[in-house]
């Protein structure tokens, strides 16, 4: 007798589901547990109850996403922005400012319970600002879509490559937020335009710079209509073709003033410079304060970029040692160095993720340590490093995972954790920055 194979039914956990909501992850998602698995949700808050739409089904965890609010927190707040819903840029204007802030400070404390096992931490207020108009660079996706004929041009949309095409940008500085919708009409004047791939924006203190990235020639005719267009938003604009750099002239170079210590730092565009303009600002001041500099201390700054933090801390320090991986960088900081009329700092390029017995920077003198690592953390020069040689080490994180993982190996050294703080450098995201400060038991 003939047997026909049938599939056994399977249960699956409906697309929709009503959840209460319990906390937030260190991304901003909410978290709650139902069915004995942990769900992570875009959108919602804690003390919520959302109707959420799964988008992910996993063996221990759910991730979902807020279709509908059952019942409100006192913390939710009204979007700003009109396309909120569907842009990625921002994934936190249904929540308050301060509990942006508060929250994130949670997430922090949870992350070094976990990794350090420190329940008490030395909270310092949290540097804000602004939640509109903070951030002076960004970058905006191009794409040319061939159904429509035209080049589209915005940001990648909630856990989406594709791009949304926002007509203004609040978060951004006055000088872009209203002129995207522009900047997007003129360049689907011309077809040869449909080359630009992306577009980099960055506001300094002495201009709006404009670069517009191509993969395929332009011509010197049409870049010169492009800029005519775009001529009353006051850019300076640059053109970037396949296997180019852009340097810009020295009497064009963007800067910025860092007026509390009377420093000019100036960059190129493809340098790392902090978004947030106040922040960076209020962060050297606290990290100067923290650190309280002498004439008899010798600091190591790894990870230096143009000397963000070398230049401040020359002028208090006996002398300052600033490594970075980046030779572009580390040829800024030497010529803000030179242009700031401070002598007491070198610049060296180095690969901080290699052997230590070759580095010729490494001096047995420093004693105090600053780190501002990437996302990627500092654990790999951190293990190399022989700690007991500073009597300080301040940390600036921009991942607050990193961060944890990284102060178990500096409390691991007899170290104690005295101060930390938040730095909300980048207000309606799940980015977190943070500031700790390890001193020598």
């Amino acid at each position: 007798m003939a047997q026909f194979f049938r599939a056994n039914k399977k249960s699956t956990t409906p697309q929709v589901q009503t959840v209460t909501v319990s906390s937030l992850d260190h991304q901003g998602r909410g978290v709650a547990r139902q069915d004995g698995k942990v769900w992570f949700i875009d959108g919602a808050l804690p003390g919520e109850v959302v109707k959420a739409q799964v988008t992910q089904n996993k063996a221990k965890l759910v991730e979902a996403k807020t279709v509908k609010v059952m019942t409100a927190s006192a913390e939710r707040a009204k979007p700003f922005c009109g396309d909120y819903e569907a842009c990625g840029g921002c994934e936190l204007q249904h929540q308050d400012l301060a509990a942006q802030v508060a929250a994130k400070q949670l997430a922090v404390a949870a992350l070094f319970q976990k990794f350090t096992g420190l329940s008490q931490l030395p909270w310092q207020p949290a540097i804000t600002s602004a939640g509109q108009h903070y951030r002076r660079s960004a970058r905006l996706a191009c794409l040319f879509d061939k159904d429509s004929g035209r080049l589209k041009l915005g940001y990648r949309g909630k856990g989406s490559k594709k791009i949304v095409e926002v007509q203004q940008c609040d978060v951004l500085a006055p000088a872009f937020a209203t002129h995207i919708g522009l900047l997007r009409e003129v360049l689907n004047r011309h077809p040869a335009l449909s080359s630009i791939s992306h577009v980099q924006l960055s506001e300094a203190d002495n201009g709006s710079y404009v670069v517009l990235r191509h993969i395929k020639a332009i011509s010197s005719e049409l870049k010169a209509s492009v800029n005519a267009a775009l001529a009353p938003c006051n850019w300076h604009l640059l053109w970037q073709g396949p296997s180019e750099t852009v340097k810009v002239s020295d009497d064009l170079l963007p800067r910025y003033h860092l007026s509390e210590f009377d420093l000019t730092l100036s960059y190129q565009l493809d340098n790392f410079v902090q978004v947030n303009a106040a922040v960076n600002q209020h962060m050297l001041q606290q990290a100067m304060a923290w650190l309280a500099l002498t004439a008899s201390d010798k600091v190591l700054d790894l990870f230096c970029g143009i000397g963000n933090f070398s230049l401040v801390a020359a002028k208090q320090a006996n002398s300052v040692i600033g490594v970075e991986g980046v030779a572009s960088s580390v040829a800024m900081a030497t010529q803000n160095a030179h242009t700031n009329q401070i002598s007491n700092v070198t610049f060296h390029c180095s690969d901080l993720t290699a052997n230590l017995v070759e580095a010729q920077w490494f001096s047995k003198d420093s004693n105090v340590l600053i780190l501002d690592p990437s996302r990627v953390g500092a654990e790999e020069i951190l293990a190399q490093l022989p700690l007991k040689q500073f009597e300080r080490i301040l940390y600036v994180s921009c991942d607050p995972v990193t961060l944890a993982r990284d102060s178990k190996l500096i409390v691991d050294q007899r170290f104690e954790l005295v101060k930390v703080g938040l730095m909300n450098m980048f207000p309606h995201t799940g980015h977190i920055e943070s500031m700790a400060l390890f001193q020598r038991r």
